[in-house]
Protein backbone atom coordinates (compact mmCIF):
# COMPACT_ATOMS: atom_id res chain seq x y z
CA UNK A 1 0.00 0.00 0.00
CA UNK A 2 1.48 3.36 -1.01
CA UNK A 3 2.04 6.12 1.52
CA UNK A 4 -0.22 9.22 1.43
CA UNK A 5 1.50 12.34 0.14
CA UNK A 6 1.33 13.99 3.58
CA UNK A 7 0.45 12.26 6.83
CA UNK A 8 -0.71 15.05 9.10
CA UNK A 9 -0.57 12.85 12.20
CA UNK A 10 3.17 12.45 11.56
CA UNK A 11 3.57 16.23 11.15
CA UNK A 12 1.74 16.96 14.42
CA UNK A 13 3.71 14.28 16.25
CA UNK A 14 7.06 15.63 15.03
CA UNK A 15 6.58 19.38 15.51
CA UNK A 16 9.41 19.45 18.06
CA UNK A 17 11.77 17.74 15.62
CA UNK A 18 10.77 20.12 12.83
CA UNK A 19 11.42 23.09 15.11
CA UNK A 20 14.81 21.71 16.16
CA UNK A 21 15.88 21.15 12.56
CA UNK A 22 14.67 24.64 11.62
CA UNK A 23 16.83 26.16 14.36
CA UNK A 24 19.81 24.09 13.18
CA UNK A 25 19.18 25.33 9.65
CA UNK A 26 19.04 28.94 10.81
CA UNK A 27 22.20 28.55 12.91
CA UNK A 28 24.25 27.23 10.00
CA UNK A 29 22.82 29.86 7.66
CA UNK A 30 23.51 32.71 10.08
CA UNK A 31 27.03 31.51 10.88
CA UNK A 32 27.93 31.11 7.21
CA UNK A 33 26.45 34.47 6.21
CA UNK A 34 28.10 36.29 9.11
CA UNK A 35 31.57 34.95 8.32
CA UNK A 36 31.01 35.38 4.58
CA UNK A 37 29.95 39.01 4.98
CA UNK A 38 33.01 39.88 7.08
CA UNK A 39 35.35 38.25 4.55
CA UNK A 40 33.52 39.84 1.62
CA UNK A 41 33.79 43.32 3.12
CA UNK A 42 37.53 42.81 3.69
CA UNK A 43 38.06 41.50 0.14
CA UNK A 44 35.95 44.29 -1.34
CA UNK A 45 37.83 46.96 0.58
CA UNK A 46 41.10 45.48 -0.68
CA UNK A 47 39.79 45.35 -4.26
CA UNK A 48 38.54 48.93 -4.09
CA UNK A 49 41.89 50.14 -2.79
CA UNK A 50 43.98 48.11 -5.23
CA UNK A 51 41.89 47.80 -8.38
CA UNK A 52 44.14 45.27 -10.08
CA UNK A 53 43.26 42.74 -7.39
CA UNK A 54 39.53 42.79 -8.25
CA UNK A 55 39.74 40.46 -11.26
CA UNK A 56 41.81 37.79 -9.43
CA UNK A 57 39.50 37.99 -6.39
CA UNK A 58 36.41 37.53 -8.56
CA UNK A 59 38.16 34.75 -10.47
CA UNK A 60 39.05 32.79 -7.33
CA UNK A 61 35.65 33.27 -5.68
CA UNK A 62 34.02 32.30 -8.97
CA UNK A 63 35.94 29.03 -9.06
CA UNK A 64 35.00 28.33 -5.41
CA UNK A 65 31.36 28.99 -6.27
CA UNK A 66 31.40 26.28 -8.94
CA UNK A 67 32.69 23.51 -6.64
CA UNK A 68 29.84 21.08 -5.84
CA UNK A 69 28.98 21.10 -2.15
CA UNK A 70 29.28 17.34 -1.79
CA UNK A 71 32.76 17.42 -3.30
CA UNK A 72 33.76 20.21 -0.90
CA UNK A 73 32.46 18.24 2.08
CA UNK A 74 34.31 15.11 0.91
CA UNK A 75 37.59 17.01 0.67
CA UNK A 76 37.21 18.58 4.13
CA UNK A 77 35.96 15.57 6.13
CA UNK A 78 39.41 13.89 6.43
CA UNK A 79 40.79 17.13 7.91
CA UNK A 80 37.93 18.59 9.94
CA UNK A 81 35.72 15.54 10.50
CA UNK A 82 31.93 15.61 10.66
CA UNK A 83 31.89 19.03 12.30
CA UNK A 84 30.27 22.40 11.85
CA UNK A 85 33.53 23.61 10.30
CA UNK A 86 33.15 21.09 7.50
CA UNK A 87 29.75 22.51 6.63
CA UNK A 88 30.57 26.17 7.22
CA UNK A 89 33.69 26.46 5.05
CA UNK A 90 31.97 25.55 1.74
CA UNK A 91 28.87 27.56 2.63
CA UNK A 92 30.99 30.64 3.30
CA UNK A 93 32.83 30.26 -0.01
CA UNK A 94 29.51 30.20 -1.88
CA UNK A 95 28.64 33.64 -0.48
CA UNK A 96 31.86 35.41 -1.46
CA UNK A 97 31.36 35.81 -5.21
CA UNK A 98 27.86 37.24 -4.77
CA UNK A 99 28.76 39.56 -1.90
CA UNK A 100 32.07 40.89 -3.23
CA UNK A 101 30.61 41.61 -6.65
CA UNK A 102 27.61 43.44 -5.20
CA UNK A 103 29.66 45.45 -2.71
CA UNK A 104 32.13 46.63 -5.34
CA UNK A 105 29.37 47.33 -7.86
CA UNK A 106 27.42 49.28 -5.26
CA UNK A 107 30.41 51.39 -4.25
CA UNK A 108 31.29 52.05 -7.90
CA UNK A 109 27.74 53.27 -8.39
CA UNK A 110 28.11 56.11 -5.88
CA UNK A 111 27.83 59.41 -7.82
CA UNK A 112 31.23 60.95 -8.44
CA UNK A 113 30.07 64.43 -7.33
CA UNK A 114 29.26 63.07 -3.86
CA UNK A 115 32.65 61.40 -3.68
CA UNK A 116 34.42 64.56 -4.84
CA UNK A 117 32.51 66.68 -2.32
CA UNK A 118 33.53 64.37 0.54
CA UNK A 119 37.16 64.45 -0.54
CA UNK A 120 36.96 68.24 -0.74
CA UNK A 121 35.72 68.28 2.87
CA UNK A 122 38.85 66.44 3.96
CA UNK A 123 37.60 62.84 4.06
CA UNK A 124 40.43 60.32 3.83
CA UNK A 125 40.01 57.24 1.65
CA UNK A 126 38.96 54.79 4.38
CA UNK A 127 36.62 57.29 6.05
CA UNK A 128 35.07 58.01 2.65
CA UNK A 129 34.49 54.28 2.15
CA UNK A 130 32.92 53.57 5.55
CA UNK A 131 30.92 56.77 6.05
CA UNK A 132 29.86 57.70 2.52
CA UNK A 133 30.32 54.97 -0.09
CA UNK A 134 29.15 51.89 1.81
CA UNK A 135 25.96 53.53 3.16
CA UNK A 136 25.04 54.76 -0.33
CA UNK A 137 25.85 51.32 -1.74
CA UNK A 138 23.49 49.62 0.72
CA UNK A 139 20.75 48.80 -1.83
CA UNK A 140 23.20 46.82 -3.97
CA UNK A 141 24.85 45.27 -0.91
CA UNK A 142 21.52 44.20 0.58
CA UNK A 143 20.49 42.70 -2.76
CA UNK A 144 23.65 40.59 -2.64
CA UNK A 145 23.00 39.58 0.96
CA UNK A 146 19.47 38.50 0.06
CA UNK A 147 20.66 36.40 -2.89
CA UNK A 148 23.48 34.85 -0.86
CA UNK A 149 21.15 34.06 2.05
CA UNK A 150 18.62 32.27 -0.13
CA UNK A 151 21.48 30.35 -1.78
CA UNK A 152 22.90 29.27 1.56
CA UNK A 153 19.49 28.21 2.91
CA UNK A 154 19.17 25.87 -0.06
CA UNK A 155 22.69 24.50 0.33
CA UNK A 156 22.34 23.88 4.08
CA UNK A 157 19.92 21.06 3.28
CA UNK A 158 22.88 19.12 1.85
CA UNK A 159 24.75 19.23 5.19
CA UNK A 160 22.41 16.52 6.48
CA UNK A 161 24.49 14.07 4.44
CA UNK A 162 27.36 14.62 6.89
CA UNK A 163 25.09 14.43 9.93
CA UNK A 164 24.79 18.13 10.73
CA UNK A 165 21.03 18.37 10.91
CA UNK A 166 19.00 21.13 9.35
CA UNK A 167 15.80 20.61 7.42
CA UNK A 168 17.66 18.36 5.01
CA UNK A 169 17.59 15.74 7.78
CA UNK A 170 13.84 15.42 7.26
CA UNK A 171 14.32 14.90 3.54
CA UNK A 172 17.02 12.31 4.19
CA UNK A 173 14.83 10.59 6.76
CA UNK A 174 12.03 10.20 4.26
CA UNK A 175 14.35 8.85 1.57
CA UNK A 176 16.03 6.32 3.84
CA UNK A 177 12.92 4.99 5.55
CA UNK A 178 12.49 1.38 4.50
CA UNK A 179 12.46 0.08 0.96
CA UNK A 180 9.84 2.65 -0.09
CA UNK A 181 10.50 6.39 0.54
CA UNK A 182 8.21 8.03 3.11
CA UNK A 183 7.03 11.21 1.35
CA UNK A 184 5.76 13.19 4.36
CA UNK A 185 9.15 14.25 5.86
CA UNK A 186 10.45 14.89 2.33
CA UNK A 187 7.56 17.25 1.63
CA UNK A 188 7.80 18.90 5.05
CA UNK A 189 11.57 19.41 4.76
CA UNK A 190 11.31 20.82 1.25
CA UNK A 191 8.42 23.19 2.01
CA UNK A 192 9.96 24.32 5.32
CA UNK A 193 13.29 25.07 3.63
CA UNK A 194 11.58 27.08 0.88
CA UNK A 195 9.44 28.92 3.44
CA UNK A 196 12.51 29.71 5.52
CA UNK A 197 14.30 31.14 2.48
CA UNK A 198 11.27 33.25 1.56
CA UNK A 199 10.85 34.50 5.13
CA UNK A 200 14.49 35.53 5.42
CA UNK A 201 14.34 37.24 2.03
CA UNK A 202 11.29 39.26 3.03
CA UNK A 203 12.88 40.08 6.39
CA UNK A 204 16.07 41.31 4.74
CA UNK A 205 14.02 43.38 2.30
CA UNK A 206 12.31 45.00 5.28
CA UNK A 207 15.70 45.63 6.90
CA UNK A 208 16.90 47.24 3.68
CA UNK A 209 13.96 49.62 3.72
CA UNK A 210 14.74 50.56 7.33
CA UNK A 211 18.43 51.15 6.56
CA UNK A 212 17.74 53.20 3.41
CA UNK A 213 15.05 55.72 4.40
CA UNK A 214 16.12 58.08 1.60
CA UNK A 215 14.89 55.54 -0.95
CA UNK A 216 11.47 55.48 0.66
CA UNK A 217 11.26 59.24 0.51
CA UNK A 218 12.22 59.22 -3.18
CA UNK A 219 9.39 56.76 -3.91
CA UNK A 220 6.74 59.15 -2.62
Amino acid sequence: MSQPFVRWDWVVGHLDDIGTHTIEHLRLTGLSMGIGLVLAIALSAFALRWRRSYAPIIGVTGVLFTIPSLAAFAVLVPFTGLTTTTATVPLVTYTLLILVRNIVTGVDGVPSDIRDAALGMGYRRWRLLWEIELPLALPAIMAGIRIATVTVVGLVTVTSLIGLGGLGSLILQGIRRGSVPFPTPIVVGTIASAALAATLDVGLLGLQRVLTPWLRRSER
